[in-house]
């Protein structure tokens, strides 16, 4: 596929028509992804910045070695583009908007913000990629399906652990290899972590307090879980998944026997994640096969005797491969990450600490909430809240640590764009529970395909 993507890019960059990028937020992963179009791939261009804090994103431009242009309408943004510049603006509408943008590069890292952008760049014609798993998690199924009625693809990012599992779960497959499990590595998961236990870690590294908490929390791996899930058609096999802790360093191939294969070899399979193996921060897939002349071939290649195989991938890059997602969106029409269809898995609210009535839950990674995944029909029945929607929520009684919340227990702040998304995304797929059909291919892949196999795929929807 990186070498397609290459060769297609620099065909883009020969002809002088690069691909046209508007970047939306301005921190840590916001300037690798500058610094990387600006230094490393051809035939793309970023085209424009937009933030709530304008000076920050004047600041990645300059330090990507660009020139940035603070604007306020479409007129100066398209003169700014004409004449070299990046546009600089806190008006994220002017750059969905945008004639002449190819694609938007959502990463904030917010939800509410996000589902703003997100929505305004779709329905603008703008092929659409997160870097975003909170936004993902929460509406993702829904805004795949807007993005397919436009035209245009809803993507979570290469590089990131979504985007770098489904590359490894699409190779297995290709191979003949039933994938049964799609896993994360990492070193430390602890659900009451809060932004004061890793401030020292943050500053070390120029991230934010919170942002690092969700690592550490569980939060940001149950919401990147819940994307494979969501993409693959399997499920979870506990609430919170199994998340096995070995010994620092066990390779993951003897790591992985931690996980209950009784659990997923039959069925849909499960996305789960063990904490302490390596390599780390990687990630792997479980697979197996049944046809004993091909697992004696495994065996010669030095993968065992089954009847599970471990693939891996020891790395992810993320800011680094987002220029690929770019490119299999515009060039290819191809999703390096999307629902499949109705989500499968959730990711549920569930306590850091005992609290009141009356107490409003703050954002996630900081100090009251955590995320665990739940499989979608059961989070339905239960009517579990969302932590995506969880932020700003009022506790309508007294909850205990770790009690997991329910729409039921919290009083949702007014007029908010995410929770009528998330009312439009069950209204949607309530239907025959929304199960995708395992024949159907999604509307961005079959649109991809038809591209591919007309000869036109490296000019589709330039």
């Amino acid at each position: 596929m990186v070498a397609i993507i290459d060769t297609a890019l620099e065909r883009r960059a020969a002809s002088g028509k690069p691909i046209r990028i508007g970047l939306i937020g301005s921190g840590f992963m916001a300037k690798g992804i500058a610094l990387q179009i600006a230094t490393a791939a051809k035939g793309i261009t970023l085209a424009a910045v937009a933030s709530r804090n304008p000076e920050a994103a004047e600041k990645i431009v300059g330090d990507a070695g660009l020139q940035a242009r603070r604007i306020d309408t479409a007129h100066e943004l398209r003169r700014a583009t004409r004449e070299g510049a990046v546009a600089v603006t806190e008006d994220w509408n002017v750059v969905c908007q945008a004639d002449g943008i190819d694609a938007i590069v959502e990463v904030t890292g917010s939800i509410e913000y996000a589902a703003h952008v997100a929505c305004a760049a779709i329905a603008a014609g703008k092929h659409l990629i997160l870097m975003n798993a909170e936004l993902d998690g929460t509406v993702g199924p829904l805004l795949a399906r807007r993005a397919a009625a436009a035209g245009v693809v809803c993507t979570n990012a290469d590089g990131d652990q979504p985007g770098v599992t489904m590359n490894l779960f699409r190779f297995v497959r290709g191979i003949g290899i039933r994938p049964v499990l799609c896993g994360n590595i990492k070193g430390l998961h602890d659900p009451y972590r809060t932004p004061q236990t890793q401030a020292e870690f943050a500053a070390r590294w120029g991230q934010k307090a919170h942002m690092v908490t969700s690592f550490a929390d569980g939060t940001k791996v149950s919401f990147e879980q819940a994307i494979i899930a969501n993409a693959t058609g399997m499920r979870v096999g506990q609430r919170g998944m199994f998340g096995p802790t070995v010994p620092t360093n066990t390779p993951i191939e003897e790591a992985a026997r931690a996980l209950p294969a009784e659990q997923f070899m039959d069925g849909p399979g499960i996305v789960d994640y063990v904490v302490g193996a390596a390599p780390s921060p990687g990630v792997f897939v479980l697979g197996a096969i049944e046809n004993p002349m091909q697992r004696h071939y495994l065996e010669l290649y030095k993968l065992g005797k089954g009847p599970l195989y471990c693939f891996y991938t020891p790395y992810h890059l993320c800011h680094f491969e987002v220029p690929n997602t770019i490119a299999r969106a515009v060039l290819f029409h191809d999703a390096a990450i999307a629902p499949l269809g109705a989500p499968l898995v959730e990711v549920a609210t569930a306590m850091k600490r005992d609290a009141k009535a009356g107490e409003q839950l703050d954002d996630l990674g900081h100090f009251t909430t955590y995320g665990l995944c739940e499989n979608a029909d059961l989070a339905r029945q239960q009517r579990l809240l969302p932590i995506g929607v969880a932020g700003g929520c009022r506790l309508r009684r007294d909850v205990k640590r770790d009690a997991v919340l329910t729409y039921r227990d919290v009083e949702l702040p007014a007029g908010r764009l995410i929770d009528r998304l998330r009312a439009e995304q069950e209204a949607i797929f309530a239907v025959n529970g929304g199960a995708p059909s395992p024949t159907a291919a999604p509307a961005w892949r079959r649109a991809g395909e038809q591209a591919a196999i007309s000869g036109d795929a490296a000019d589709a929807n330039t």
